[in-house]
Order: structure tokens, then sequence, then C-alpha cells
């Protein structure tokens, strides 16, 4: 704040903010004493945010008040008792930091009022680099932060900020050397072998009984054979085999 007497040692600029006093009331505004060669004037419009009817309803003659420098012309000071906005629309512009309080949490995001129009939008995958789920795992309501602007629609009157911005990067994973991959290519899993099929099994050799073998001995020894061969021979029935016993009785003879 700046007093009356020294404020005429100060640069005058827009938004500076002054300590002044009530010299004169009228129907447009008021006169105020800012220390300064050239006379303030508050317009009616500017004395509170709401509509005022009267000035003598906000300001009296006589009154100290605090006002800010709206604009400096070669004539006169144009002075506001409604506390400026610390950032307008033209000025903000992508990749100022800024300082805010965080007013709000929404399930997209947290709004955060630095002193703009409007409060910038932190949308929740800005809030922190890595995984966030909601907002207020990270900030909460009421808390000092700085916010880095992305971008400004002055149309759609919308600002996008982002504190992840601000934060460092997270380490990349190391990649494996040339040896641990190869290390690892060894390591494929293996498909389990299918078994083997059985091999065929070799159908087994007839056996001969008794009486069968008996018959072919008799029949090599009239043919002049001497090995057997049990292969050539079939199975007979009943009715063979008791013909080879009555064959047998005739010809082989009985101890």
């Amino acid at each position: 704040m700046v007093a009356p007497d020294t404020a005429s040692a100060v640069a005058i600029e827009p938004k500076t903010k002054i300590s002044g006093k009530i010299l004169k009331t009228t129907l447009a505004g008021a006169l105020v004493d800012i220390g300064h060669s050239l006379p303030g004037i508050i317009h009616i419009s500017q004395l509170t945010k709401e509509a005022v009817n009267k000035v003598e309803d906000v300001v009296k003659e006589g009154q100290m008040v605090d006002v800010w420098v709206k604009r400096v012309k070669k004539d006169r000071i144009e002075l506001t008792m409604i506390e400026p906005l610390a950032y307008e629309w033209k000025e903000i512009q992508p990749d100022m930091i800024v300082k805010g309080r965080i007013v709000r949490l929404e399930s997209y995001g947290a709004f955060m009022d630095f002193g703009a129009e409007r409060p910038g939008l932190i949308h929740v995958s800005e809030l922190a680099r890595g995984y966030v789920k909601t907002a207020g795992e990270v900030v909460k309501e009421g808390e000092e932060v700085e916010a880095k602007v992305l971008d400004v629609d002055r149309r759609k009157r919308q600002i996008r900020l982002s504190l992840k911005a601000l934060q460092p990067e997270l380490p990349a994973p190391e990649k494996p050397d040339r040896e641990e991959r190869k290390v690892r290519g060894k390591r494929k899993v293996k498909k389990p072998e299918q078994p083997a099929e059985p091999a065929p099994e070799t159908p087994a050799e007839p056996q001969l009984t008794v009486m069968q073998i008996a018959w072919q001995e008799a029949l090599d020894k009239s043919k002049g054979r001497d090995r057997i061969r049990p292969k050539s021979i079939k199975v007979t029935s009943e009715e063979h085999e008791e013909l080879l016993i009555r064959t047998l009785e005739k010809r082989v003879p009985t101890g």
C-alpha cells in the first residue's frame, strides 16, 4: 500500500494499490487525493462489484479508502475500489508459471484460483507423474500450489494448468544388456513332448497242440522233411482231430 504523501514518488502503473482520501463526491463518482499531481477519479461503477444507486451509500468526504490504479491518462488517474485481477485474459500465456490456491475438487481434476477471471483446471492426468485415480490423492482444497499454463481459450473462457509439468520426470526403466537379453532369450518355455505312440504289436504265432505236432511229424517223415513249419499249419476243427487220432493209431506204434 502506498500512502498519499509518497504516491508521487512511486511510479503509477495499472494495478498499483494506493491509500487515498475522498475529497468530493458527485453523482458520477468521487474525487480522491492520492498524493499525486494528477487528480484521482473513482467512477460509481468502480466503487463495489454490486450495483450502486448513490455514491454516498459507499463513501463519504474525508474517508480514507484503498484504491487500485485502473488507467493513467494525461489529465487524471482512473481508480477502482474493486481489487483487480492478477491476470487479465491477454496476460495469460502458455508456459507461464503461476501460483494459486485449490478451490474445488472434481472427479476429473482440480480447479485452481491464481488471480484470473476464472479458476484454471488441472486435469487429473496433469496432477502428477504416474497414475492418479482421484484429485484428492494429490491436492486438497485450500492448498497453495504452483502450476504451469498449458493452454488458454479466451473465447470459451477456459484455462488448462498442469502440476505434472513442473515435476521431475520419472527415471526410465533400465534396458538389459546384450548378454542378459541372450540369457532371457534362452529361457523360453519348452513345449511338453508328446508321448511316443506304442509300436504295433506283432501278432503271435499260433500255438500247436500235441496232436498237431505229432501229425506234422508223421507227415514230414512220410515226405522226407526234417523241420516243422508251425506257420503253415492251420487250426483244425474237432472232426479233424478225431481223424488225426485214428490215423496215428494205425501208423505210430504205441509202447
